[in-house]
C-alpha cells in the first residue's frame, strides 16, 4: 500500500486484468490515463474499502492481508453467509457518498424503505428517476431541484451497487452519440426476491404512511 493508503499502481495494474466487473470498459475507462492509481479503478476501489470494512483485510506493515475475521469468513460453513454480510455493511454501515459525488448524502439511509419499494416497483424496465420517486422518502431540496440530482444520487448510492450484488440488471438506450443523451433503465433479476426478504408492518390508519 501507498502513503495514502491506496494500493500501489503495480498491484491495481494487476487486478485491472483479474477483475471482472458488470459493464466496466477497461480500455474505455483508462484511454486518458498514463498511470492507474486505485481511486480510478471504481471496483477494485470499492470491494476493497468494504472488505476492509467487514474487517475481512487489514493493512499491516504496508501492506494489506487477510485478516483472522477472513480467514474464518472463507471457512466451508460461513462461506455462504459472506455476500449478506457485505451486503448489509454495503448499504447500512458504509458511507456510499463517494459514489454520489456527495449529493445530498440521501436516500441510503432509508436504505430499508427503498428494497422494500424496488421488490415492487422494478419488476419491468424503469428509469432512475422513476424510482427515485417511486421508492424513496421525499426529502426538500432534493426531488424538487432545478436539475435532477436525485436521480443521479439514487443511481450512483443505491441502484448500481445493487447490480454490482446482481439483484439488478441495468439496460442502456443510446438516443445520440453523446454521453448525456444515453438513458438507463433497472428492472430486478430473479436473485432479488430470492436474496432479500421483507417483514413489514404498516402503521395503523391514523398515522401517515410513506
Amino acid at each position: 500500500m501507498t502513503s495514502t493508503g491506496n494500493l500501489s499502481r503495480a498491484v491495481v495494474a494487476e487486478m485491472c486484468d483479474r477483475f471482472s466487473w458488470p459493464e466496466f470498459d477497461k480500455a474505455g475507462a483508462f484511454q486518458f490515463h498514463k498511470v492507474i492509481n486505485e481511486p480510478d479503478f471504481l471496483p477494485l476501489y470499492f470491494v476493497r474499502h468494504i472488505a476492509q470494512a467487514v474487517k475481512l483485510l487489514r493493512r499491516h506493515k504496508g501492506h494489506l492481508k487477510i485478516s483472522p475475521a477472513g480467514r474464518r469468513m472463507l471457512e466451508p460453513p460461513n462461506l455462504p453467509a459472506l455476500p449478506a454480510v457485505l451486503f448489509h455493511i454495503t448499504f447500512w454501515h458504509f458511507d456510499l457518498g463517494n459514489l454520489g459525488w456527495g449529493l445530498h448524502g440521501w436516500p441510503q439511509s432509508d436504505a430499508g424503505v427503498v428494497l422494500w419499494s424496488l421488490s415492487i416497483a422494478a419488476n419491468d424496465w424503469q428509469p432512475p428517476e422513476r424510482l427515485s420517486r417511486l421508492c424513496t422518502i421525499p426529502f426538500y431540496g432534493v426531488l424538487d431541484q432545478r436539475w435532477d440530482t436525485a436521480s443521479h444520487a439514487m443511481e450512483a448510492r443505491i441502484l448500481r451497487p445493487l447490480q454490482w450484488f446482481g439483484l439488478l440488471d441495468r439496460r442502456e438506450d443510446r438516443t445520440g452519440s453523446r454521453l448525456i443523451e444515453r438513458r438507463h433503465f433497472y428492472r430486478k433479476t430473479a436473485l432479488f426476491d430470492r436474496f432479500l426478504s421483507f417483514d413489514v408492518r404498516l402503521e395503523g390508519t391514523g398515522a401517515p404512511r410513506h
